[in-house]
């Protein structure tokens, strides 16, 4: 059983803080990535799928940017920045774009067409990532490019 490195109280090897005087105690070499990456069991492929979920697939992808796992993955990050800003673009479009459409008649519901088409990307892109290819959507991709290389 070891000892705080502050006091000198036995400690777990699992604690993190000890129990007498609250001091952090130091983490073995390795033991960080298996305690914090909630991404550890889950394959490159997988993780670039799960980025393109509608609705959810945003948090999925700001799991994996934050990721140890897939920190020097640049094929899962530009999955993660392209979902991510298929994302945004839907928030656009529902919260922009409809509000300034609302009054042209129901056929001309302009921001149903861009989630539609959204939806549609989306769905292309899970497809995409299920055959491990990183196709780059027009404006999308290249933002996301641009994203992964600059980190």
């Amino acid at each position: 059983m070891p000892f705080c490195s502050q006091c000198g109280n036995q400690v777990a090897p699992s604690d993190i803080y000890c129990a007498r005087c609250g001091t952090r105690q130091p983490i073995e070499p390795g033991a960080e990535s298996v305690v914090h990456d909630p991404l550890s069991g889950v394959s490159a492929r997988t993780a670039s799928i799960l980025c393109y979920i509608p609705a959810i697939g945003w948090i999925c992808g700001v799991i994996v940017l934050a990721s140890m796992k897939f920190r020097n993955n640049k094929v899962v990050r530009f999955h993660a920045f392209q979902g991510l800003y298929l994302f945004v673009a839907g928030l656009v479009a529902k919260f922009v774009l409809q509000p300034v459409f609302w009054m042209l008649p129901d056929e001309l519901h302009i921001y149903r067409i861009v989630e539609l088409i959204l939806l549609i990307a989306a769905v292309f892109m899970m497809a995409k990532a299920a055959h491990d290819e990183a196709y780059s959507l027009p404006l999308f991709g290249e933002l996301a490019e641009r994203s992964v290389a600059e980190h």
